[in-house]
């Protein structure tokens, strides 16, 4: 065989080779779609049309039965020009501080009180119990709460057992503290998540640094703002992100709580969505709303999740 030959053979193998690589690779990329379809499918039909079925009847007044009315953005002025309705979203923001700030700060703090002085068996019983509200549903933690809330409630009997009869109320239906009840519970059942969490994330801090920070006569207060509030960036967007997003979606403790009342004082957009819709009517109005609670989530979510990647980069 001459040389001439067997040089065209090589080429010819090589490029059967990356012939064969190229389709291999191009199978792969379609098994990859094969694979991925049935959640792109699910996401779709429970995520993304509902979300655009929402915003085209925003556009309507409709009442769910008769023919729908084009109305443009006429329900979207009447969402921010509504006292009742602006009110309803004030209450959500309000709730941000009960759902989320508090339960993360206590949550941090807890977490790094366990870190050092509950190990063991303890620690484990102790992250259980924590954690325990979490797997509760929230419909049985808002009649529990309703119970020890109400008017003959454990709180009460124990306020006046210890002679503090005086400022016993019927929590829930108190125009002034119903709102900050609703929030007790919400610290109630976020409060383990966060703590677990921290801890979680606090394992992976390199024990060194704390070893380091001790002989350099660091005291627990200094360890605490300069090593462990850093390592735990990503955990702390994580629990603001995921308490932020209770608080604005806020619906369950709500409803079974107090639903809604006394009055409208604690009134929450969930809450709200679902007695236009349905008790109302007014569908077109409800599913604006609901746009613009999704855009308040994103709105505070985005820039939570740009600080702590930004963070993540430094």
């Amino acid at each position: 065989m001459s040389e001439e030959v067997m040089v065209t053979s090589r080429r010819e193998l090589r490029a059967g080779r990356s012939t064969l690589r190229a389709r291999r690779g191009v199978a792969r990329g379609y098994a990859g779609w094969v694979f991925l379809a049935p959640a792109m499918v699910a996401y779709g039909m429970f995520v993304l049309w509902p979300l655009i079925t929402s915003i085209r009847y925003s556009l309507y007044n409709w009442d769910g039965v008769s023919t729908p009315h084009w109305v443009g953005l006429h329900n979207y002025a009447t969402v921010f020009s509504d006292s009742t309705l602006l009110s309803v979203i004030g209450h959500s923001f309000q709730l941000i501080i009960y759902f989320s700030l508090i339960p993360v700060t206590l949550g941090l703090i807890v977490a790094a009180l366990m870190r050092r002085v509950v190990t063991g068996k303890l620690g484990t019983v102790a992250r259980t119990v924590l954690f325990l509200p979490q797997v509760v549903p929230l419909v049985a933690a808002g009649i529990a709460w309703n119970w020890v809330l109400s008017s003959n409630g454990a709180l009460n009997q124990i306020l006046s057992a210890v002679g503090l009869g005086g400022i016993t109320r019927a929590w829930l239906g108190d125009f002034t503290f119903a709102l900050p009840a609703v929030g007790v519970i919400g610290v109630w059942v976020l409060l383990g998540f966060c703590t677990v969490l921290m801890l979680v994330g606090m394992s992976k801090i390199d024990p060194a640094l704390y070893e380091a920070s001790q002989l350099d006569g660091a005291g627990p207060i200094r360890e605490f703002f300069s090593i462990t509030v850093p390592g735990l960036r990503q955990e702390i967007g994580v629990c603001v992100t995921v308490t932020v997003i209770a608080a604005l979606s806020a619906f369950d403790i709500v409803y079974i709580s107090t639903s809604g009342g006394p009055g409208t004082q604690t009134m929450v957009p969930g809450l709200e969505i679902y007695q236009l819709a349905f008790y109302n009517r007014e569908v077109g109005l409800a599913s604006a709303l609901a746009v613009v609670l999704m855009v308040l989530v994103l709105i505070c979510v985005l820039p939570i999740q740009w600080f702590v990647n930004r963070g993540g980069r430094q």
